[in-house]
């Protein structure tokens, strides 16, 4: 297993700031060149249903201009599917979404959406894009996902990134830890992410079996106030003390 572990940001709320006047300000392809040369292994961006965010034509613009890979967060739709296999990004991550959320709540319920999950992992079979799904610390849910083929996982960290007291983050991070012991030993991609910062992150980075962490509200909230490039440089120095 490798020491390293790979750190996606998510620029998702640059353009939250930009469409709130309508206009091209902040450039979100300007933001993706600074994540690239602050050293960040992946650009992740989510495209929702209600493009409250992230807009189709952002998609082209940073395959086009960035070279990093893109990992592409959609709903669980053929719509979707579609729009991503015509971007052909590096991965795709599979998530819930509710058009009354502010944020993504939890993880994908895979029972429910087996079936479409069949079909979806079946057509981007015939692609080169990887397949992950976004999911709580759940073994069923696990058990289902191995059932279907997929085999990489993003585990949601919310519950364990907004726990008050010691005690209730110790939970949550321990059911993490099982959890990525159980889907590594069946062979599965561990990644994880959803609410991390500079107070959280040491501990679950620390995990050695996550190959990855996509983190993206906290760090572009914070470059208000220090600058982008500073502190994704910030973040990715906190992940590698981790690892060592």
């Amino acid at each position: 297993m490798s020491k390293y572990c790979k750190l996606g940001i998510n620029i998702d709320h640059v353009a939250t700031v930009r469409n709130a006047r309508g206009e091209n300000h902040p450039n979100v392809v300007r933001a993706a060149k600074i994540v690239e040369k602050a050293g960040a292994d992946i650009i992740t961006i989510h495209l929702r249903e209600d493009r409250r965010h992230i807009v189709d034509a952002d998609l082209l613009d940073i395959k086009n201009n960035i070279n990093l890979p893109i990992n592409l967060e959609i709903a669980p739709t053929m719509e979707m599917i579609d729009i991503a296999i015509s971007l052909n990004p590096h991965s795709i991550c599979l998530v819930p979404e509710k058009r009354q959320e502010i944020t993504t709540e939890g993880g994908l319920d895979i029972n429910s959406n087996f079936k479409n999950l069949n079909l979806i992992s079946e057509k981007i079979s015939k692609t080169d894009i990887k397949l992950a799904c976004f999911i709580d610390c759940d073994n069923r849910q696990i058990d289902l996902l191995n059932n279907l083929g997929i085999k990489i996982v993003e585990f949601h960290t919310g519950q364990y990134a907004i726990s008050n007291n010691d005690k209730d983050k110790d939970f949550y991070y321990n059911k993490l830890k099982k959890a990525v012991i159980y889907s590594s030993n069946l062979g599965f991609t561990c990644n994880a992410g959803h609410g991390l910062n500079f107070e959280n992150v040491s501990k679950i980075a620390s995990i050695k079996k996550i190959q990855e962490l996509n983190i993206g509200h906290f760090l572009i909230g914070e470059s208000i106030f220090y600058g982008l490039e500073y502190v994704i440089k910030k973040m990715r120095n906190l992940i590698n003390t981790a690892r060592k």
